[in-house]
């Protein structure tokens, strides 16, 4: 079994837990009365680049990353330093997230939010838009392609924006060919969880210019930013660099609208 494939199945267990709580007919009640999703896409096809700022406390690879007992007030300093979107992690057994932290940064901040988890049901996104998300992530390595075009659809039925994440030739084809308007490309490998600096460099001549391109993991500073803005991103997904800096808000603002 590869390292995602035991996450989904943890995912699956937990989610089963919260359908038993929380029937779907509950959720949808409450998106009768929700606001319209935010749509982060004009942000995201500005000139220079785009940051979506991570809320995240561990991860798989790295283990403990970060102790944020207030997720809301690391939100409003991403805010402050011009995040375009903030991602929250959801997902609880090996991240450290839960659907409590996007409720909370969404009472906070006005700016678009990101659901990461490991969406393999429908009912997920509707969790999703029940707290706030205004995006949601999509792992192509997760779902076969019944699967990720039934998510999509369902996401975008929704009024979400839908980040399809890729990390080889194949994955990146499949995004291309379901017509996502925003793919992600994770230089780690969650099968495995190594990492492919150049794995970027590689897919991004794949993906047509009309579609927004992201870079995701391996991102220290401007310096990385410059360098995937000249190959292709027009939006960085930053967590890892962000929690561990003492000060977010200007770690932030110094990789926002960075030019090739």
């Amino acid at each position: 079994m590869s390292v995602l494939d035991d996450i989904v199945a943890g995912v699956r267990e937990d989610l089963a837990a919260r359908e038993a709580t929380v029937p779907a007919a509950d959720l949808r009640a409450l998106l009768a009365e929700a606001p319209a999703p935010r749509d982060p896409m004009p942000h995201f096809r500005r000139s220079g680049s785009s940051v979506i700022a991570e809320v995240k406390r561990r991860s798989p690879s790295k283990g403990e990353l970060a102790d944020i007992p207030d997720p809301a007030s690391l939100a409003q300093e991403y805010a402050a330093g011009g995040a375009a979107a903030i991602s929250v992690l959801t997902e609880q057994r090996r991240f450290g997230g839960s659907l409590d932290d996007l409720r909370a940064v969404r009472a906070a901040v006005d700016v678009p939010l990101l659901r990461k988890d490991f969406i393999v049901t429908g009912y997920q996104l509707l969790e999703a838009r029940a707290a706030g998300a205004d995006l949601a992530l999509l792992i192509v390595a997760a779902l076969d392609d019944d699967e990720l075009r039934r998510l999509h659809a369902e996401a975008r039925s929704l009024g979400l924006t839908v980040l399809v994440e890729v990390h080889d030739e194949a994955e990146t084809e499949r995004a291309v060919a379901l017509g996502a308007e925003l793919i992600g490309v994770n230089a780690r490998n969650l099968k495995t969880l190594e990492v492919d600096p150049d794995a970027f460099t590689r897919l991004a001549p794949l993906v047509p210019d009309d579609r927004v391109l992201v870079a995701e993991s391996g991102i220290s500073g401007p310096t990385d930013v410059k360098r995937y803005v000249a190959e292709g991103a027009r939006v960085v997904l930053v967590g890892e660099a962000l929690v561990k800096d003492g000060a977010p808000r200007e770690a932030v603002a110094a990789m926002t609208g960075v030019e090739a």
